[in-house]
């Protein structure tokens, strides 16, 4: 891996960015169907990982609470109509696990939307596909998000190539996402780190929003 990093910076991959003036943050799909026994998708030597990546993500929305930061949180929710069209079923029977109703889909134990979180249902892997996203992170002046969730192969990211194509410096919070394998897990954490976004601990964005005023 080391020869791998000094080749991809030697070809000018995986420079920062950084955080922006106004970041948000967005906690992807932490959602029951990772961590429900009953689950098709729940994977035993994964989901300590999972819960210590909802912990942190948890934390962070706290301190981004107190600075008066917008924070977004995501779901998938299909309806039947949906399913019987929706492409990726054909690929990922696994999404049957989210139509509409289903236990599965609703937040995970630990998770409650706060009235100051923005809710987004969507059908599809990226948080911006389909929905109004992008629409509100303009509207509050928002330059960078940082993200958090599940999981880091798929959802997360997704929404990270979306938000830098979008214009939104996007940081991926290593410690705040997770996977139902390590291999995957690593394998996206390098690449997105190299192409796309700043790969950050929870430690580092907690400094970030420390510093920035309270909110009144």
């Amino acid at each position: 891996m080391q020869n791998l990093t000094l080749d991809y910076q030697q070809a000018g991959f995986g420079l920062h960015v950084g955080f922006g003036a106004r970041p948000a943050l967005i906690l992807i799909d932490f959602v029951k169907a990772y961590f429900a026994k009953a689950s098709p998708l729940y994977a035993p030597d994964a989901v300590d990982g999972m819960q210590a990546a909802l912990e942190a993500s948890l934390r962070l929305r706290t301190l981004a609470h107190k600075a008066g930061l917008p924070v977004f949180l995501t779901q998938v929710v299909i309806s039947p109509s949906d399913l019987k069209s929706h492409l990726m079923y054909r690929k990922s029977k696994g999404l049957a696990l989210f139509e509409q109703g289903s236990q599965f889909a609703e937040f995970a134990d630990g998770l409650t939307p706060d009235p100051r979180d923005h809710l987004i249902t969507k059908l599809y892997p990226s948080a911006f596909f389909g929905t109004a996203l992008s629409s509100l992170l303009v509207a509050d002046k928002v330059d960078s998000l940082i993200i958090t969730g599940l999981s880091t192969s798929g959802c997360v990211r997704a929404t990270c190539n979306d938000s830098i194509s979008y214009g939104f410096a996007p940081s991926v919070v290593h410690d705040g996402v997770a996977d139902r394998d390590d291999r995957p897990h690593q394998a996206n954490l390098f690449d997105m780190g190299a192409k796309y976004a700043d790969i950050v601990s929870e430690d580092d964005v907690a400094r970030h929003f420390e510093k920035i005023p309270a909110a009144s």
